[in-house]
């Protein structure tokens, strides 16, 4: 009985180790070798050894096509694909010929490096080139020489290339043809350029300009005696902090299919600018005008743009609830709407009212250091049905009425921010009975709402609600006005807190002061940034952006 049994057992160890005969059996071997036992293998097991070593010593990648590979390259991070690159040179080939965006540091020492950079990865269809402000950037043969290896280039970015000139400019206008965006910031090159770029790359849709240097003193005094005229590819035009971005005129009025204009921190008159693109850009549909020397009448004659869909306002003291209703009278497809009013109390009821009746796909509506009440709020909740995002911050006038009022009427909400403003517990309270869609809240330095609210409002709303708290108070200011100016992404459905500044009141009657006295001001001030975090995504109407 005990010797079946032990036949039994035999057998199916057998079997069960049968699939890995060769391994145990060359453990068998090695440990009668180890005690001194003569060890012979069979050929049935040195076969098997062989088979072994050959498949571990084999890649599997090389059944896989190239294109497969390189979508596995794509999906790692940037250190991760680096070391695939080094495994072996099918890999590094791949991984070459599939990147398509690269950023390098621009200093002068990439000059030497460019060939072989470029010979590796010569597929390259977006380009950054960033330097330090203090170092030696890279200067006009560095980049003739890249835009010569990167024919297909598409997009460019050049951060803090102080020695690249005109010169530079026109060789990437010569070699890239195709490309389709320019961002430059902090470089000293100048007027002819950008001309060069313009003229040169038939395709150029979007072109950003920032704090550069070699621009002329007067409209259209290029150096080669021509102005732009501007580009029929054209769509969208970013200025920033240019101290005679007036010379662009030419530019933005001559670029018959723009879409989106934004003007930021540019010194000088904008009012017969604005009159010249209402003029001849009519279908453009994004603005936006900030710390911009822009009055009524210039704000005003961009109600002959029909299309106008977003409309950025922040810190242009001089516009008013006239300009306001102006546009909102002929612009009925308006559906975001930011308006930061530097606390001048010269757009308020009346301009939002014009705005509530005339706009009723208003999506997104961003209000700042505005003076809001329920006369005005009510006509909004009422008439913009589709209203889902909505921004309170530093108001003297949206209190406990107001929040009462929204959480009443605005059936479609989904997102809340209110912050600086007086509102309590027991107005917040109507949030609980009111707005059904809504998912998001987020309540910032309102000493009345007190911590327990938030837990209270997620229970009542049974989990449905995100609420975020901070009750902390403001920091008291003896004279300076808080603004802050918010914006709400449809795309990303996130509210980010673009900053706040600190500036004494000016004058209403008053031309604000050149731009560049205006940065010495801001310099002194304390310059507060704050983010609130990305929204939940989601939004019905998110293929309108």
């Amino acid at each position: 009985m005990g010797q079946s049994a032990s036949k039994k057992s035999s057998k199916s160890l057998s079997c069960s180790c049968s699939c890995s005969s060769s391994s145990s059996g060359l453990r068998a071997r090695f440990a009668s070798v180890s005690v001194g036992q003569p060890a012979a293998m069979t050929k049935e097991e040195l076969a098997s050894c062989e088979d072994s070593t050959a498949y571990s010593s084999r890649d599997c990648t090389v059944d896989l096509p190239d294109e497969c590979l390189a979508l596995v390259f794509q999906s790692l991070g940037s250190a991760d694909r680096k070391q695939c690159s080094l495994v072996c040179q099918r890999w590094l080939t791949i991984d070459g010929q599939n990147r398509h965006r690269i950023s390098l540091d621009a200093r002068a020492e990439l000059q030497d490096a460019v060939p072989g950079i470029f010979a590796r990865f010569d597929a390259v269809t977006k380009l950054a080139l960033k330097s330090e402000r203090r170092a030696e950037s890279i200067g006009d043969e560095a980049l003739a020489l890249i835009a010569a290896r990167c024919p297909n280039l598409t997009r460019l970015k050049l951060r803090s290339c102080r020695a690249i000139t005109d010169a530079g400019m026109v060789a990437v206008a010569e070699q890239c043809s195709v490309l389709r965006k320019l961002s430059v910031g902090s470089c000293t090159f100048g007027f002819k350029g950008i001309e060069a770029v313009v003229r040169g790359c038939s395709v150029l849709e979007e072109l950003s300009i920032k704090r550069l240097r070699g621009l002329p003193f007067a409209i259209g005094a290029s150096t080669s005696g021509d102005e732009i005229i501007g580009s029929a590819s054209l769509r969208s035009l970013c200025l920033k902090e240019l101290i005679h971005g007036l010379c662009f005129a030419p530019l933005i009025s001559g670029s018959s299919n723009l879409k989106t204009l934004k003007l930021n921190r540019c010194s000088g008159d904008w009012d017969w600018i604005l009159e010249d693109i209402a003029d001849k850009v009519l279908g453009i549909t994004e603005v936006h005008l900030e710390k911009l020397q822009v009055s009524d009448r210039g704000l005003a004659s961009l109600s002959s743009c029909v299309n106008l869909e977003i409309l950025h306002l922040v810190k242009t003291p001089e516009c008013t609830d006239i300009s306001l209703t102006a546009i909102a009278e002929r612009c009925h497809l308006l559906r975001k709407i930011h308006i930061d009013g530097w606390k001048t109390n010269r757009m308020g009821d009346e301009g939002l009212i014009a705005i509530a009746k005339q706009c009723p796909n208003l999506q997104e509506l961003v209000l700042i250091s505005v003076n809001p009440t329920v006369r005005s709020l009510g006509h909004i909740a009422s008439n913009c049905q589709n209203l889902e995002r909505l921004a309170i911050c530093s108001s003297d006038t949206f209190g406990d009425a107001e929040i009462s009022c929204i959480a009443s009427k605005c059936m479609a909400l989904k997102k809340l921010c209110i912050k600086g403003c007086p509102v309590s517990d027991q107005g917040m309270e109507a949030l609980a009975k009111g707005c059904p869609k809504l998912v998001k809240v987020k309540v910032k330095k309102c000493q009345g709402v007190t911590p327990e609210f938030a837990g209270w409002l997620m229970a009542c709303k049974e989990g449905m609600v995100a609420v975020n708290l901070d009750t902390a108070a403001p920091t008291e200011q003896a004279e300076p006005s808080v603004t802050e100016s918010v914006a709400l992404e449809n795309n990303e459905q996130s509210i980010d807190q673009i900053g706040a500044v600190n500036l004494h009141s000016s004058s209403c009657s008053s031309r604000p002061s050149p731009w560049k006295a205006q940065m010495g001001l801001f310099a002194g001030k304390n310059f507060v940034v704050s983010a609130i975090r990305r929204w939940s995504h989601g939004s019905s109407n998110s293929s309108h952006t």
